[in-house]
C-alpha cells in the first residue's frame, strides 16, 4: 500500500518517477497482482492519470483493462474504473475542450490520437462484443461508463464499429434497451449513442424502428413536455431524424404506425408567442424538419401523397397554416414553417384546395396566399423569408390547374377588384419593382402559373397593363419585352427570360403574339451576336432559347417570321454554330447545376438567385430539340412534317380501335351475363329433369306392387268373399286413379316442353334463312338436329299415351272385377264412398294442375327470352357454335330420358304380358279410356 501511496502524492524520500514510469509499474500491478483490491487500486490509479497521460496509458495499459473487463466481470468497481479509462483514452471531448486555445495542428494531433486509440481496440470485434455484454449489468457504475466509450468508439470509427454491431447477436436489442432504463442519464446518453449508431446505416436504421423506437421516443418527447422539453427532446428528435431521413420503409412504418397523428400536438400554439426560449425554438424546428421529412419531393409519389392526406385528415396541416398565420412567431420557425406547409400541399389537390380556403386574422380578412404574396414581393422581409414564400407558391400550383386558373383570372379585365389586392396584382407590382429580386420573385412565381397549363398561356395574353395617363393599355407580354429590352439588372433579365420561354413554350399563339412585335427578334439576333462580358453570357444563351422556341413551335402563320425564315436569319447574322454555343451557355453555368437538385430555392445570398427549378426541366427538354430544329433543311421540315401526318393518322386509327374494342367488351360483357342467365335456367331445367325421374320411379315402383297385387288377389278370388275382395279392390281402384292423374300430368308437361322446342326450331329456322356464309351450314346442322329430337319427343309422347291407355284398361278390369250385386247393400256404399273419395282426390289434383300451369307460363317466359338471346347469338359465328353445343349438349340429356322412357314403358308392357294380360292397339286403348271417362262423369 506504500507504493500506492506513492503514486497518488504521499511523502516519500528519494526522487519521484516519471509518469511513464509510473504507468509502467501500475500497468505491471494489473498484470500481476493475485489480490482484487491491489488490480482495483491500481486501474482507479491509472484512471486517474488517463487525461494527463494520454498517450502513455493507451499505449501501454490498453490490453491489460481489457483483460481486466474480461477476468473480473465480478467486480463492478474495478469494471468501472476500466471503462472509465478506456474512454478517456478513446474520446476526444476532453482535448477538443483544452485545444480550443491552441492551434489546428494540435487539434487533429489529439483527434488522430482516439482515432489509433479507437483502431486498435475494434481490432479484434470481441471487444466490441464484450462491451455490448457488459452494457447488460444493471449497475450503474458498469453501464455508464460503458455507454459512454461505446459512444466515443461511434465517434471515431463509426461505420466499422456500426458493421460490428450489426452482425453481434442481439447487438442492437441490447442498445434499445437503454431507452427503458429509469435514471435519466443512462437513458439520455443512450439516446446519443443511438444517434451516432444509426447514422448513415439504412439497415441498422431498421432494426432500431422496428425494436419499437418510434412508440419508446414519442413517449419520452410527451414526457419531457413536446416543444417546451428540454436537450431530451432535441436529442430524441435527432434520433427520428435519423431513422427517418432517405429511408422509405422506416417512413411507411411510421405512417402505418399512426405515429403521424402524434406529432399534431407539438405545433398547439397560443396567442402570446412572446419569449420563446432557444430550446423551444431549435425543438420546434427540428419538428417541423421531421415532417418535411415525411413530405419530402424527393420521396415516392406514392408514399408522399399518402402522408400528405393522412396530414390533412388528422389536422396537422391545419395546425400549421395556425401558426403560418399567428402573431409572435420567431422569424426563422415563421420561414420553416412555410416550408414545412409547401410540401404539405405540393402536389395534393385536396391540401392545395385547404389552403387557398385559410385566410389571415386581418380586418378584413385576407387570403393567406395574398398575406404571403405580400412578404415576398417586400424588400425589407429577410432573404429566407421571401425564398420561403416563393417555394410555397410554387408548391400550391404544382399540378393545380385550378388554382393557376385563379391566379390568372385576378388578372384579366373581368375579374379586377379594384378595392382589395389580389394575388396576381401583387405579382405584376413585383414585376415591374425597382427590386432586382422581386422582379425575378414574381416572374419565377408568373411562369409557376403556367407551369403544364395551355389554357392560362393563352389566358394571360388577354391581361392589359395601364402605363400613363393619356397611353393606351399594353399587353402584360409587350411590357416584359419593353422592359427586357431597356437594359436593367442581370437578374431582372434573367427573369424576365425566364418568364416569356415558359410563357411561350408548347403555345403556338403565344408564340405568334411574341413575333408580331416587330422589335423583338432584331433585339434577340442582336443580344446573341454580341461579344459581351462573362455576366451577361447567361442572358445570351436564354435569348437564344427563346429564339429557338420561337422557331420550334412555330406555326409559320407570319410570314415574314416563318420557321425557314427565322433560321434563315439565325445563319445569317449570327451562325448556326455560334448560335448552339451561346444556346448551351444556360447549361454550363456553375448555379445551373446547383438549381435542378431540387425544387425549393436556397441560395447563399441574393445575387446568386437565378434559376428555377422547373426552368432547369425546361432546358433539359427544350435543349436538344432546339438544336435540331436550328439544323434541319427545309426538306428535313417537310419530311417531318409527314411523318408527322402518318403519326397522327395511326393515332386516329389506334383511336379508333380502341373504342370498337371498347364496345365489343362491352358486348362481350353483355353475352357474358346472358350466358350466365341461361346457364342458371338450364340447371333449374336439369333439376326438374331430375324431379321427374324421381317420380317416374315412384310411380314404377307403385306400379309393380299393384300388379303383385293384382296376381294375388287373382288366385284367391275363388275363396274369398265378396267383403274382402271389395276392400282390398277399392284401395287398388284408389291407386290406379293416382297414377292415372299422374300420367296425365306427365303428357302435358312433355306436350308443354314439345310446344316450347317447336317455338325454338321455328326460331332457328329463320334464323337460318337469314344467316349468309359459312354460318349456314351450321344452322342446317342445327335445324336437322331439333327435328330428329322433336320426332323423338313426339315418339316418347305417343308411347306415354299407351302406357296410359294400358293404364286405364287396368282400372276398367279393376272395376269389372269388383263390382257389387244388387243384393250387397253394403258394398253399394263402400263403392260410392270409394268413388266420392276418388273425386275428391281428382279435385285436388285438378288445382294442382292450374297451379303446374302457371309455373309452366312462367317457364314459357323464360325460354322465350332464351328464344332471343339465340336469335342474337346466331349472328356471331363463334357465338353459335358454343350455342350449338349446349343444344346438343340439352339434347343428348332429352335423348336419355326418353331413352329412359322408352325402356320403363316396354318393361311395364312385358311385364303385363307374363301376368297374361293382352296389350291393345294405342287407338283401341284411346277409346276405352273415352268411354270410362263418360262413365265416371255419368
Amino acid at each position: 500500500m506504500n507504493f500506492f501511496r506513492g503514486v497518488m502524492g504521499g511523502q516519500t524520500a528519494g526522487p519521484q518517477p516519471s509518469g511513464a514510469e509510473t504507468i509502467q509499474k501500475l500497468c505491471d500491478r494489473v498484470a500481476s497482482s493475485t489480490l482484487l483490491e491491489d488490480r482495483r487500486d491500481a486501474v482507479r490509479a491509472l484512471k486517474s492519470l488517463s487525461k494527463k497521460y494520454r498517450m502513455e496509458v493507451g499505449t501501454e495499459a490498453m490490453d491489460h483493462l481489457i483483460n481486466i473487463l474480461q477476468t473480473d466481470r465480478s467486480d463492478s468497481e474495478i469494471l468501472g474504473y476500466a471503462l472509465d479509462t478506456l474512454y478517456n483514452v478513446i474520446s476526444n471531448d476532453e482535448e477538443e475542450e483544452q485545444d480550443e486555445s491552441e492551434d489546428e495542428n494540435a487539434q487533429k494531433q489529439a483527434d488522430d490520437l482516439g482515432t489509433q486509440f479507437t483502431e486498435k481496440f475494434i481490432q479484434d470485434p470481441e471487444h466490441i462484443t464484450l462491451l455490448l455484454t457488459l452494457l447488460e449489468e444493471f449497475d450503474f457504475h458498469v453501464r455508464w461508463p460503458g455507454v459512454k466509450l461505446l459512444t466515443a468508439l461511434l465517434k471515431n470509427q463509426g461505420v466499422q464499429v456500426q458493421g460490428i454491431i450489426l452482425v453481434s447477436p442481439m447487438g442492437v436489442s441490447r442498445l434499445m434497451d437503454l431507452l427503458a432504463d429509469s435514471r435519466e442519464v443512462i437513458r439520455n446518453d443512450g439516446l446519443l449513442l443511438l444517434q451516432h449508431l444509426t447514422k448513415g446505416n439504412a439497415a441498422i436504421q431498421k432494426i432500431v424502428a422496428f425494436e419499437n423506437a418510434f412508440e419508446r421516443l414519442l413517449d419520452i418527447i410527451t414526457e419531457e413536455g413536446s416543444s417546451d422539453g428540454g436537450i431530451v427532446v432535441e436529442d430524441c428528435l435527432l434520433l427520428l431524424l435519423n431513422l427517418l431521413k432517405n429511408n422509405s420503409s422506416n417512413q411507411n412504418f411510421f405512417k402505418e404506425g399512426s405515429y403521424i397523428q402524434r406529432m399534431k400536438p407539438w405545433f398547439e400554439v397560443g396567442d402570446d408567442n412572446s419569449g420563446w426560449s432557444a430550446q423551444k425554438v431549435t425543438n420546434l424546428h427540428l419538428m417541423l424538419q421531421l415532417v418535411r421529412v415525411m413530405v419530402s419531393p424527393v420521396n415516392s409519389p406514392g408514399a408522399t401523397a399518402s402522408c400528405q392526406k393522412c396530414m390533412y385528415q388528422c389536422g396537422l396541416l391545419q395546425q400549421l397554416c395556425t401558426i403560418l398565420m399567428a402573431t409572435g412567431v420567431p422569424a426563422d420557425i415563421l420561414t420553416e414553417t412555410i416550408n414545412t406547409v409547401s410540401e404539405v400541399i405540393r402536389g395534393s389537390q385536396v391540401n392545395q384546395d385547404y389552403f387557398t380556403s385559410v385566410n389571415a386574422p386581418s380586418n378584413p380578412p385576407r387570403p393567406a396566399i395574398v398575406v404571403l404574396l405580400m412578404s415576398m414581393v417586400n424588400e425589407r422581409q429577410p432573404f429566407v423569408l421571401r425564398c420561403a414564400v416563393l417555394y410555397c407558391f410554387q408548391c400550391f400550383l404544382y399540378k393545380n390547374q385550378k388554382g393557376q386558373g385563379e391566379i390568372v383570372a385576378t388578372l384579366l379585365p373581368s375579374t379586377i377588384d379594384a378595392n382589395s389586392i389580389s394575388a396576381g396584382q401583387l405579382l405584376c407590382g413585383g414585376l415591374f419593382s425597382v427590386d432586382s429580386l422581386s422582379n425575378w420573385c414574381a416572374a419565377v412565381a408568373l411562369a409557376h402559373t403556367l407551369q403544364d397549363n395551355l389554357t392560362q398561356k393563352e389566358q394571360l395574353l388577354r391581361v392589359q397593363l395601364a402605363t400613363s395617363l393619356g397611353k393606351p393599355p399594353v399587353s402584360l407580354l409587350q411590357q416584359c419585352t419593353n422592359i427586357l429590352s431597356q437594359g436593367s439588372k442581370v437578374q431582372t433579365r434573367v427573369g424576365l427570360l425566364m418568364l416569356l420561354c415558359t410563357w411561350i413554350s408548347n403555345c403556338p399563339i403565344a408564340v405568334t403574339h411574341f413575333l408580331h412585335n416587330q422589335d423583338n427578334v432584331p433585339f434577340l439576333t442582336a443580344q446573341i451576336s454580341e461579344n459581351l462580358g462573362e455576366d451577361e453570357r447567361l442572358v445570351q444563351g436564354l435569348c437564344a432559347l427563346l429564339l429557338g422556341i420561337c422557331i420550334y413551335y412555330n406555326d409559320n402563320s407570319l410570314e415574314n417570321y416563318t420557321k425557314e425564315k427565322l433560321k434563315q436569319l439565325i445563319e445569317k447574322r449570327i451562325g448556326k454554330e455560334n448560335f448552339v454555343e451561346k444556346l448551351g451557355f444556360i447549361t454550363k453555368h456553375e448555379l445551373y447545376s446547383r438549381a435542378a437538385l431540387k425544387p425549393q430555392p436556397v441560395f447563399p445570398s441574393p445575387e446568386q438567385m437565378l434559376f428555377d427549378h422547373e426552368f432547369t426541366r425546361l432546358v433539359k427538354e427544350l435543349e436538344g430539340l432546339i438544336t435540331k430544329a436550328v439544323h434541319k433543311s427545309s426538306e428535313e421540315e417537310k419530311k417531318e412534317e409527314e411523318v408527322k401526318k402518318t403519326l397522327e393518322q395511326h393515332d386516329n386509327i389506334v383511336t379508333q380501335y380502341k373504342e370498337l374494342i371498347r364496345e365489343q367488351d362491352v358486348q362481350i360483357q353483355e353475352l357474358k351475363e346472358k350466358v350466365s342467365s341461361m346457364t342458371t335456367q338450364t340447371e333449374q331445367l336439369q333439376a326438374t329433369v331430375s324431379q321427374q325421374q324421381s317420380q317416374i320411379q315412384q310411380h314404377k315402383d307403385q306400379y309393380n306392387i299393384l300388379k303383385l297385387k293384382l296376381g294375388k288377389e287373382n288366385q284367391s278370388q275363388s275363396s274369398q268373399g265378396d267383403t274382402q275382395v271389395n276392400g282390398l279392390q277399392t284401395e287398388e281402384l284408389a291407386q290406379l286413379r293416382e297414377e292415372l292423374e299422374e300420367l296425365r300430368r306427365q303428357q302435358k308437361l312433355l306436350q308443354t316442353q314439345l310446344s316450347e322446342k317447336d317455338v325454338q326450331i321455328d326460331s332457328l329456322k329463320s334464323a337460318a334463312q337469314a344467316a349468309e356464309g359459312p354460318a349456314g351450314s351450321d344452322n342446317t346442322e342445327i335445324l336437322q338436329e331439333l327435328e330428329a329430337l322433336k320426332n323423338q319427343v313426339q315418339t316418347h309422347l305417343a308411347e306415354i299415351s299407351h302406357l296410359k291407355a294400358e293404364r286405364q284398361e287396368l282400372l276398367r278390369r279393376a272395376e269389372a272385377g269388383v263390382k257389387p250385386s244388387d243384393t250387397a247393400p253394403p258394398s253399394d256404399s263402400s263403392s260410392d264412398a270409394a268413388k266420392a273419395e276418388l273425386e275428391n282426390r281428382l279435385a285436388a289434383q285438378t288445382a294442382e294442375m292450374e297451379r303446374l300451369k302457371e309455373s309452366r307460363s312462367g317457364l314459357e317466359q323464360q325460354l322465350a327470352a332464351a328464344t332471343s338471346t339465340v336469335a342474337i347469338l346466331q349472328t356471331e359465328k363463334s357465338k353459335l357454335q358454343t350455342e350449338v353445343q349446349e343444344s346438343k349438349k340439352e339434347q343428348d340429356d332429352l335423348l336419355m330420358l326418353l331413352a329412359d322412357q322408352d325402356q320403363k314403358i316396354h318393361s311395364l308392357k312385358q311385364k303385363l304380358k307374363d301376368l297374361g294380360e293382352t296389350v291393345e292397339d294405342e287407338d283401341d286403348l284411346r277409346d276405352q279410356t273415352s268411354d270410362e271417362d263418360d262413365e265416371d262423369e255419368d
